[in-house]
């Protein structure tokens, strides 16, 4: 069974950059997409962004086109997600995404205005 453990989250100030990662244990990573979402506070969770397998290609949130990067390492079975000018309403307990089917634990990412 594949595990994900998401890290890199924490507090920081609206214009600042976190990067997320995501670890997968297993020797399978390559062969699926890896995604990220995320939760506020009384919200349903939402699609933040994914990449294809082989990392070709990457899909995202419109609210996040152009500040936020999804990449992947598949020899380090680790998918990543590059946060830059982060805003208040991206405040939210991320989560990594293997295939539509496993889930991480999840990490806080906290921005104060």
């Amino acid at each position: 069974q594949v595990q994900l453990v998401e890290s890199g989250g924490g507090l920081v100030q609206a214009g600042d950059s976190v990067r997320l990662s995501c670890a997968a244990s297993g020797r399978t990573f390559s062969r699926y997409d890896m995604a990220w979402f995320r939760q506020a506070p009384g919200q349903e969770r939402e699609f933040v962004a994914a990449i294809s397998h082989s990392g070709a290609s990457t899909d995202y949130v419109d609210s996040v086109q152009g500040r936020f990067s999804i990449s992947r390492d598949n020899a380090k079975n680790t998918v990543y997600l590059q946060m830059n000018s982060l805003k208040p309403e991206d405040t939210a307990v991320y989560y990594c995404n293997l295939g539509s089917r496993v889930w991480g634990q999840g990490t806080q990412v906290t921005v104060s205005s």
